[in-house]
């Protein structure tokens, strides 16, 4: 299939243009190629496309050029299943539209008081990004108004359904006007999202972005249990083998989830657990530490680690096989991003020849499970870096360079040394070099940052 190769060749705005080619971006990725022309020409839109793929910026920047700045009403909105991918939608929707002023994108999600978000809507918003229930929850209270609405964007349909959201996005979708473009994405076509695309879109356009290709860079290996050993034992040995510096392991359950966490603990891995239980400052803390790379292992269930993006994973590990082929790819698919050598690992037993066989049916090789390899040492490695927490953040208007001044007045830190930065409300965090630790909490606690003192912590696993 051929399709444009530049994003001159679509019809935005000169701005649109120009920001991306400051931000590097040239060649539109395939879900980007062939989702424009339609999202530009109004039609509603069926995607397949997983995470990834460049599926936000597709909706995005057709959301961008049919903004219409100067009217200060909410006309896009953008439903993601979890608070971190809304948030990173948010942040790419804010990066792509740098070169176009006054535009106002407001997220809406759970986890956070809502007086801060009613305050921010009653000052109004061009695109809302949130999650079902907490945008349903201002719909209710009256804080928020549909009534403007020209864009809904349903993204990762698939895990909003598998999550209960179904309902809140039904009393959603009945708060906006009869006529709106919509545009569904979604990782898998599976049942629930067919009906669901049946009963929202009209006359929709289809684009299916396989992912079967994206695994070309992905090393696929395959390891048969002997009969005496469990998964536990299976996967501390892939991990002493392979000795990943970052490493997500999928288990099917919470339950799994947690007994594997446990193991993974007592063998000293510096690991997070993803699952239904966690407060959400705890998932967002514990996400963090895993993208500045102060944690090694993240044990999840498909679902808890939605909207999960690092840039660059060493490891994939499938703890036991996905219930579907399609899950499958989309767990390796988190390894071997951008262009990189990627390596995933799937630990079967003798009742999952049929599972394989599907995957043969995909991947169109015969898959031969190998023995488990033998394990370089039986000492965990501790990561390379820990993560500062800082009691001060943007309300204390704290900036990136604040922080880095900090730690590098007198050349007590190198620059070098410097990891990761991100800033909220009222918390700073940067990762440093473990080598670097003591003398990085010594700098920011004898510093001075705006003209006043801040503490400053290591921030450890739970």
């Amino acid at each position: 299939m051929t399709y444009p190769t530049h994003f001159n060749a679509f019809a935005l705005a000169p701005a649109l243009l120009e920001n991306l080619a400051s931000l590097g971006f040239e060649h539109p990725t395939p879900v980007q190629a062939l989702s424009l022309p339609f999202i530009l020409s109004g039609k509603d839109l069926l995607a397949q496309a997983a995470t990834g793929s460049g599926k936000t910026a597709a909706f995005a920047l057709g959301m961008l050029s049919k903004l219409d700045v100067k009217r200060f009403r909410v006309q896009s909105l953008v439903l993601c299943p979890t608070r971190e991918l809304a948030e990173q939608v948010a942040t790419e929707i804010r990066t792509l539209a740098r070169g176009i002023h006054n535009i106002k994108v407001l997220t809406l999600c759970g986890g956070v008081p809502t007086k801060g978000q009613t305050l921010s809507l009653e000052h109004g918003a061009h695109i809302i990004v949130g999650t079902p229930g907490r945008v349903l929850d201002h719909i209710e209270r009256q804080h928020l108004s549909l009534d403007e609405l020209s864009l809904l964007v349903l993204d990762e349909a698939d895990r909003m359904l598998e999550m209960g959201f179904a309902d809140a996005m039904q009393q959603i979708i009945a708060a906006t006007p009869t006529k709106r473009q919509q545009l569904l994405f979604s990782a898998t076509f599976a049942p629930a999202v067919k009906k669901l695309a049946d009963a929202l879109l009209n006359a929709p356009e289809q684009v299916i972005i396989e992912s079967t290709p994206a695994t070309s860079l992905i090393q696929q290996e395959f390891y048969a249990l002997a009969d005496n050993q469990t998964r536990v034992s299976a996967t501390l040995s892939l991990l002493f083998a392979k000795m990943p510096s970052s490493c997500v392991v999928f288990a099917n359950t919470r339950k799994e989830v947690q007994v594997l966490a446990e193991h993974l603990k007592q063998a000293g891995f510096s690991i997070a657990a993803l699952h239904g239980d966690l407060e959400q400052r705890d998932r967002e803390l514990q996400l963090l530490q895993f993208a500045n790379g102060s944690l090694q292992v993240l044990v999840a269930t498909d679902v808890a680690a939605r909207g999960l993006d690092i840039a660059k994973l060493d490891l994939v590990i499938n703890y036991e096989l996905a219930h579907d082929s399609e899950t499958h790819v989309h767990r390796i698919g988190r390894t071997g991003r951008a262009g990189e050598q990627g390596m995933a690992c799937t630990i079967v037993n003798e009742q999952d020849g049929y599972k394989l066989s599907l995957l043969e049916d995909v991947f169109g090789h015969d898959i031969t499970p190998l023995p488990l390899p033998r394990p370089q040492t039986s000492k965990a490695p501790l990561p390379a870096m820990v993560t500062l927490e800082i009691d001060g953040g943007k309300k204390q208007k704290l900036r990136p360079a604040d922080i880095v001044g900090a730690l590098t007045r007198d050349n007590q830190v190198a620059f070098t040394d410097i990891g990761k930065i991100h800033l909220l409300e009222s918390r700073a965090y940067v990762a440093v070099q473990r080598s670097a630790l003591k003398t990085a909490l010594l700098q920011l606690n004898n510093s001075k940052m705006k003209g006043r003192s801040f503490r400053a912590y290591q921030l450890k696993p739970n």
